[in-house]
């Protein structure tokens, strides 16, 4: 016999998230981890550091000529991000 105040388990398990103010905290480290598929092997490896803080991706790079690249491609890539996440997590990618 099924109770009338039945929910979905994800539905009370982002209600939990939420009420611990910790989901966008998550979505952020969902994004970053996404970072390696995105940008690809040869990119990643070269990526020193990766963190988001007030809406924006700060990346650090070891190699000028890759930071170059991802410079004229910034746009393109904050919306694969953004895709990837399912939402607007990002406005703006600073590379270092």
């Amino acid at each position: 016999m099924r109770k009338n105040n039945t929910q979905k388990l994800d539905e009370v398990i982002g209600q939990y998230l939420k009420s611990l103010k910790i989901e966008n905290k998550l979505k952020e480290v969902g994004l970053i981890r996404s970072w390696d598929e995105v940008v690809g092997k040869t990119i990643a490896r070269s990526t020193k550091e990766l963190y988001i803080k007030d809406r924006k991706l700060f990346v650090k790079l070891n190699s000028s000529v890759i930071r170059n690249e991802l410079f004229m491609l910034r746009d393109g890539l904050k919306k694969a991000l953004n895709d990837r996440a399912g939402e607007s997590i990002i406005d703006e990618i600073i590379l270092k």
